[in-house]
């Protein structure tokens, strides 16, 4: 069985290979229907691999484990890894959700990205992201794990610009590549100062060395704060971010499976995997809630004026993960990755059915320009509005469980009323407003101007992994995966009834915002305030960042290019030029100047002898 471990991985990079040797042995483009094949066969094999050690093996077993050495990888000095395996129920869980999620929006893809000419390219940029994925959860040591880690961030790159000849699409790739690279940065310096710490970097290893520190150690806090910076880098968190917004230019299915269900919660996976470590610093727990609860209030406040019907689902996913980090900063280790769970299911819902928004209105994003689709694309209406109740956590959805069991944990570990608490309680009012702000303009209320135009792309192909994943989204809650074995034993605070009340109320107050302002009311398109031009810009990071960052570079640039600098080299050629010329005069071909020369320099030579 632990064979299997293996192959999870390989498939889809099997796939990638098929896929991209493809030029090399035909002339011919490959049909899209056997690129298709391979592309979502690939994934779809590594999800039945991944069901079949999940019900052999650990469904009767929460303390369960596998391992498989795959082979010795590398051995220098007291650094010895391996390109080991280790599955645990925290790996099930994201295994689960990489290929199970993967393997729908795979499907999706193939009718979504039909007749596209980068067909071809596009499944096996995919593949290829989906094996990195699966190393980086797979991954038993910390080196492995970064090989992963980068490698997600290289196909996000790739998959951000895939329209490249756009020069927009171009640029947002650019950024969500250095921006991450910035946290990447971090983690691999934390790396380096576990190892020369422990000697070692196997996961298990270095856990079980740190468990011997003592409590707020400096070494400890200041190695966790830049693994946390790393997360913050990958998973869009303040103040790291900005990149996650432009990564929409990305194909629709894209930003369903990389910027919402998998690469976008490396972060809380690291955090979550690495939980005895941050459990040794109060410093770097603090840290990471703090970080959860601001970012969750920002990008929430930021979906709020949105326009784009995907950079509304892109925020709010910023604000979700924020809940996840909430989660792991007061030690709701179990309910950050039951979030991280349900959150794939239903962001990629909505993403997926943004894309039949998309796609059935002729690329048309501005959901001003949209209004009264219920009845022209019910099917996507169907889903879109239990992804939406689920990402508001409506009572009895899967959001609900999951974001309930956080804001719980919040108010237990802080023993009582505290600000992380209430800035969760305010996320979820604020979550359950643009929820359904989103829901009420696109499909319900006056035809827009692209709606006259509607016309339901869905076709079977799309549809089904809809379905499922609505299916997903409403019982997600009943699928809390059992996590004591990892996390250990979380005793469960009894807060008072109204607690538990004002967390199931938040939401729907929020439903009941929405409907009095964009339904009933039906508020003009425009929000010109100058509140929301700044939450619409992001809160000005962009504008910061350029100021404090970019304009400094671009100035010295400039500098250079106006020969400031170059003029000192051109001038040393210059001078260099010019002692040449002294020097080559003297070179006239004639025989009694040299032998006077000769003469001179030998008298001169000899004084200088004398001389000394």
């Amino acid at each position: 069985m632990q064979e299997l471990l293996a192959w999870i991985p390989l498939l889809p990079l099997l796939g990638f290979l098929i896929l991209i040797s493809v030029p090399l042995f035909s002339r011919s483009e490959l049909p899209e229907s056997a690129t298709a094949a391979v592309g979502v066969g690939s994934v779809g094999l590594a999800a039945l691999l991944t069901a079949i050690v999940a019900v052999t093996v650990f469904r009767q077993d929460p303390s369960a484990t596998m391992q498989l050495p795959v082979w010795q990888w590398l051995s220098v000095g007291t650094l010895q890894l391996g390109f080991d395996f280790y599955v645990d129920w925290l790996t099930l869980v994201m295994l689960l959700v990489v290929t199970g999620v993967g393997f729908l929006i795979h499907l999706y893809s193939a009718g979504y990205m039909r007749s596209d000419p980068g067909y071809r390219r596009y499944f096996a940029y995919l593949n290829l992201f989906v094996c990195a994925m699966l190393l980086l959860v797979l991954a038993d040591n910390l080196v492995l794990l970064y090989l992963g880690w980068e490698g997600v961030g290289l196909c996000s790159y790739l998959l951000i610009g895939f329209w490249y000849k756009d020069p927009a699409n171009g640029a947002a790739a650019r950024k969500a590549f250095i921006v991450t690279r910035v946290g990447d940065t971090a983690m691999a310096i934390g790396l380096f100062l576990l190892f020369s710490q422990f000697a070692t970097l196997n996961i298990r290893e270095l856990l079980a060395a740190t468990g011997g520190a003592a409590q707020n150690d400096p070494i400890i806090t200041l190695a966790a704060l830049l693994l946390l910076g790393g997360a913050v880098g990958k998973s869009a968190q303040l103040p790291l971010q900005t990149w996650l917004p432009d990564a929409m230019a990305g194909p629709t299915p894209v930003s369903a499976l990389i910027h919402a269900a998998t690469m976008v919660t490396a972060g809380v996976y690291l955090i979550a995997r690495m939980h005895p470590l941050f459990a040794l610093s109060e410093m770097a727990m603090s840290s990471v809630a703090v970080v959860g609860a601001l970012t969750l209030l920002l990008a929430g406040c930021s979906a709020l004026v949105q326009t784009d019907i995907k950079r509304v689902l892109a925020y709010s996913t910023i604000s979700q993960i924020g809940y996840m980090f909430l989660a792991l900063g007061v030690g709701a280790w179990s309910g950050a990755i039951f979030h991280l769970m349900t959150h794939a299911f239903f962001k990629a819902l909505l993403f997926l059915s943004a894309g039949s928004v998309i796609l059935s209105l002729h690329h048309e994003q501005n959901i001003f320009a949209m209004g009264g689709l219920r009845r022209k694309i019910p099917i996507t209406f169907i889903c879109f509005t239990v992804g939406c109740a689920c990402l508001a956590a409506l009572p009895l959805t899967s959001g609900f469980y999951s974001k309930d069991q956080i804001l719980l944990s919040a108010w237990e570990f802080y023993h009582g009323f505290n600000g992380v608490w209430l800035a969760g309680m305010l996320g979820a009012l604020v979550t359950g407003i643009y929820s359904f702000r989103l829901l009420f303009l696109v499909f319900f209320g006056d035809e827009g101007s692209a709606s006259a135009h509607c016309k339901d792309a869905n076709n079977g192909v799309m549809t089904l992994p809809l379905l499922a994943l609505a299916a997903l989204a409403l019982t997600g809650g009943l699928l809390a995966p059992p996590l004591q074995a990892v996390f250990g034993e979380q005793v469960a605070g009894h807060p008072a009834a109204w607690v538990e009340g004002l967390a199931i109320a938040m939401p729907i107050l929020g439903f009941a915002i929405a409907w009095w302002c964009f339904l009933y009311r039906r508020r003009p398109a425009a929000e010109a305030s100058t509140l929301a031009k700044f939450w619409f810009s992001g809160w000005g990071f962009d504008w910061l960042y350029d100021l404090l960052l970019v304009k400094p570079f671009v100035f010295l640039a400039q500098i250079n290019r106006n020969d400031i600098v170059d003029a000192l080299y051109r001038g040393a050629a210059a001078t260099s030029r010019q002692l040449n010329l002294l020097l080559s005069s003297s070179q006239n071909g004639q025989v009694r100047w040299y032998m006077t020369t000769l003469v001179a320099g030998s008298i001169l030579f000899l004084a200088l002898l004398v001389a000394l």
